[in-house]
């Protein structure tokens, strides 16, 4: 990912669903419009990421896995559910 991140979440280490409700958690401490980045080594966040914003307003704008680190940026939203 080009952009630089307005914010990163080291989940490393930690086990399913930890990364995402840390990932969750980061982002209700953000505004609007800014990007978290999240690196997590749990193969099951790639699944629980993509449910995540398939239920939120929050877009992944990119995800990506190398030697199983895997990597997420989630653009925060104005709201938290989809209508």
């Amino acid at each position: 990912m080009s952009q630089q991140p307005d914010r990163r979440l080291d989940a490393s280490g930690l086990s399913c669903p930890l990364p995402l409700l840390k990932a969750k958690q980061a982002l209700a401490g953000m505004q609007a419009g800014q990007l978290l980045e999240v690196i997590a080594t749990d193969a099951g966040s790639w699944r629980d990421f993509e449910s995540f914003v398939e239920h939120s307003r929050h877009a992944l704008v990119g995800r990506e896995e190398k030697s199983g680190v895997y990597r997420y940026w989630l653009r925060k939203a104005d709201g938290e559910a989809r209508a």
